[in-house]
């Protein structure tokens, strides 16, 4: 069975980890799968991925007989060597990160367990939606280890400090309510799915070069310094202001009607 159930559809890529009956645990085929779908992603095709899982839960975390295969052997020539995003990552690093430095928006719908490996590939998203049900948890701690697939550059963009501390340190998972407080999820819907396929849907009625350019903005304002972000700000406002794309939308806007972007 694939790994991952993928479908198009007006500018929207969903992808659905499909392991329901491992509860979408993690293993080797479903990491490639994630890694080659972000490889994959067009985005003169797709404005937006909403990312969710089959089943009774989005991702319990990495399959377990893993570890079993590491048994033994020298880890630092499967971890150290930087593989993936143009030499920035390693294999698992790349599970989550992919999805953060893709230039458009990304939405994860949770529900059920989002523990270990699945909160990460999640904080690769932009946006976070979850169900009442779903429970969170950096998980690593409790197998004697620490996150290492993008986890502590996204936490603490996301969480307090003190707060990632208490997730990171005691591996405890918490309920919707508790990580919605936190700020590790956005909000919290009866029907995530629903919900993100909603905004996806209203995410596409926004200007394509308009929606990368914010991402890339908001992704450096959360490491660059005031020098960078300023001068960042001046640079992709230029690239936007009086252009086609722009000028569509102020037309539309002012005619009361949805903005064409295929001209």
């Amino acid at each position: 069975m694939s790994r991952l159930r993928i479908t198009e559809e007006d500018g929207i890529t969903h992808i659905r980890l499909n392991r329901p009956d491992k509860k979408n645990a993690m293993d080797d085929e479903m990491i490639d799968a994630l890694i080659a779908a972000g490889t994959a992603i067009d985005k003169t095709q797709t404005r937006v991925v909403v990312l969710s899982g089959e089943g009774d839960c989005f991702c319990a975390g990495i399959d377990l007989g893993g570890f079993g295969k590491m048994l033994g052997q020298e880890t630092e020539p499967l971890l150290l060597p930087r593989t993936h995003g143009d030499g920035t990552t390693n294999r698992w690093q790349e599970v989550a990160m992919i999805w953060h430095r893709l230039e458009i928006p990304v939405i994860a719908a949770l529900h059920g367990e989002v523990f270990g490996a699945g909160l990460q590939l999640a904080l690769g998203a932009d946006i976070r939606i979850a169900s009442p049900n779903t429970e969170c948890a950096v998980m690593e701690m409790k197998w004697g280890i620490v996150p290492d697939m993008g986890g502590m550059v996204l936490l603490p963009r996301i969480v307090r400090d003190d707060v990632m501390r208490r997730l990171i340190y005691t591996a405890r998972p918490i309920e919707a309510a508790q990580a919605e407080r936190w700020g590790l999820v956005t909000e919290i819907d009866a029907d995530p799915l629903a919900a993100a396929l909603a905004l996806a849907q209203e995410l596409c009625s926004k200007g394509p070069n308009a929606l990368s350019a914010a991402k890339q903005l908001c992704n450096l304002a959360a490491t660059g310094s005031p020098v960078e972000v300023l001068h960042a700000e001046s640079r992709l406002q230029a690239e936007l202001l009086g252009k086609a794309e722009q000028m569509e939308i102020v037309a539309a806007t002012l005619a009361k009607r949805a903005p064409n972007f295929s001209r």
